[in-house]
């Protein structure tokens, strides 16, 4: 097999690659972005009466959107479907979806596959707080499984700008991809 077993390592310095197409890359792709954990890089805005949003990027090209979702007592968010792959992590509390029966800790990592209708709940006085990567679009229902809404990257960009507006908050260029 004679590949490496782990990356190399050397001296702290940056290290000159070769690339053919800098020029290309310069000009059309993001270097890579950063969001600290100050509001004013990207507040928390409200979800309904229980939650809340901190937006971390908008990938229009690919409708791929990532945020932290905060649920701030016992409290549920709404039965959805998604139209693409989601990938989640557990930062505070617990959640858990009713049709499944697992319960997401801090520190563990949950995928979502297209399709499936579920409903996120959280079981804790204090709530939760989920980091979550998601693709393609949310289809929100009513309690009577009636179509509510789609939430998808532009929703989500639209949720964050109106918040910022209407707050006199300044738009980071940085969330968006």
């Amino acid at each position: 097999m004679g590949g490496i077993k782990a990356p190399p390592s050397g001296a702290f310095k940056i290290v000159s690659v070769p690339e053919p197409h800098s020029n290309m890359l310069d000009k059309y792709c993001v270097s890579g972005t950063y969001v600290g954990l100050s509001e004013e890089e990207s507040p928390w805005v409200p979800f309904g009466d229980n939650a809340a949003i901190r937006h971390l990027a908008f990938d229009v090209r690919n409708n791929v959107y990532a945020n932290v979702l905060w649920i701030k007592s016992k409290g549920v968010i709404g039965t959805h479907k998604h139209r693409g792959m989601v990938w989640a992590i557990g930062l505070e509390g617990t959640f858990r979806y009713l049709e499944y029966d697992w319960v997401c800790h801090p520190g563990e990592f949950i995928t979502e596959f297209p399709g499936h209708a579920h409903t996120l709940v959280t079981d804790e006085e204090d709530g939760m707080k989920a980091f979550f990567w998601m693709q393609g679009a949310n289809e929100f229902y009513d309690e009577n499984g009636e179509f509510v809404e789609t939430l998808d990257v532009w929703w989500f960009m639209n949720h964050y700008e109106t918040y910022c507006k209407e707050n006199g908050l300044e738009i980071n260029k940085q969330l968006y991809l």
